[in-house]
């Protein structure tokens, strides 16, 4: 689908793209690759390392974590953490989300790896992984730093990517909350992303600020089952910023809809391994699978296609790549989604085998 050039959705803005979520299609860009301080919107790729770690069960949300002298010192947006007190993750979470928390970042990412440095270590890899080419980050909190630096592109695909966890626009669509409620140090949380209050289905994500940056956002809204990110980097003030991603959140809904083919997790398939202990093994698409079209064309054309690997090696762990689900038009590739399996898939017992083979024997 060819994106509008003519429009220039983000007059005011240094950098900008709009993209639809599921097929991760950009709708328009605006010097989308050029490199800039993120400023907090840093603060995605935190928040994604964090809901990873929930999937995977390394941190529960009613933890309980100590917050150190170090995180409790960052200045900046904070949630005035005291050093020794303890918080837990889903507040923590809420302080990041909603207001921006450079003291709850920090609280939660050494948690999570030991120290800050660590942390930011793993942040690049996820870079990486995603195969992003023009972010590196310095710190979790998005605070000014040399070499600390991403593109409007880089932050939606970041945020596509914490979009799978759907769990998270539970925090960054609050408008308003309270930490340690009752307390005398009880904290006000408003949510530095006003959009959430005043465009119908925006939900998140991140907002960013700093004399360098300049004002930024990266933002979601979801109607009629479309999702969209729209990302706006160095606009000069706040009004700019909101009134051009509204305008480029218009033209997304009233351009442009999508048709969902599978929800997120829903099983497509099923496999059955000799040598695994598990008789039967759900494969799942791990994110929501949409095709997206001009209001009006018409659909009738979309085909998907399921491919397996031909071999497996067990153990294979739940979110391993086990095959390709291929979203087409007609003869063009619309999408590409890893299919991976709903649980953890072990190496049979000596007794399962034994059993199976009865079983086989007993049929002849």
């Amino acid at each position: 689908m060819q994106k509008s050039e003519s429009l220039n959705l983000a007059p005011d803005a240094k950098s900008a793209i709009l993209i639809e979520r599921d097929t991760g299609t950009i709708l328009f860009d605006k010097n989308a690759h050029e490199v800039l301080p993120p400023a907090s919107m840093t603060k995605l790729m935190t928040l994604l390392l964090i809901m990873e770690a929930i999937d995977h069960g390394d941190l529960k949300k009613n933890e309980m974590i100590r917050v150190s002298e170090r995180a409790a010192s960052m200045g900046g947006s904070q949630i005035f953490l005291e050093a020794g007190e303890e918080m837990s993750v889903d507040d923590l979470l809420k302080g990041i989300a909603v207001a921006s928390g450079n003291d709850a970042s920090v609280a939660i990412a050494e948690r999570l790896a030991g120290s800050e440095e660590a942390f930011v270590k793993r942040m690049n890899e996820k870079v990486k992984e995603l195969g992003l080419k023009n972010t590196k980050f310095q710190n979790t909190t998005g605070l000014p730093s040399d070499d600390h630096y991403s593109t409007s592109y880089d932050m939606a695909m970041i945020a596509k990517e914490l979009l799978k966890y759907e769990d998270i626009t539970n925090y960054t669509s609050i408008y308003e909350d309270y930490l340690r409620k009752g307390k005398e140090n009880e904290f006000w949380l408003v949510n530095t992303n006003k959009l959430v209050k005043f465009y119908p289905g925006v939900d998140g994500l991140k907002t960013g600020y700093t004399n360098e940056a300049k004002y930024c956002l990266t933002a979601t809204a979801e109607k009629n089952d479309m999702r969209v990110i729209a990302v706006v980097m160095g606009a000069n003030t706040t009004k700019e910023r909101n009134a051009t991603i509204s305008s480029m959140l218009d033209f997304a809904f009233n351009q442009f809809e999508t048709q969902q083919l599978f929800e997120k997790d829903q099983v497509v398939s099923n496999l059955k391994l000799i040598k695994a202990e598990e008789d039967n093994i759900e494969i799942i698409v791990p994110e929501s699978v949409s095709t997206l079209h001009k209001k009006g064309e018409s659909t009738e054309e979309v085909t998907t296609e399921m491919k397996l690997k031909e071999k497996f090696t067990l153990p294979i762990n739940r979110g391993d790549e086990v095959g390709t689900l291929t979203v087409k038009n007609g003869n063009e590739i619309i999408s590409e989604i890893p299919l991976t399996v709903n649980n953890d898939v072990t190496q049979a017992s000596y007794f399962t085998l034994l059993k199976r083979t009865l079983q086989e024997m007993a049929k002849n």
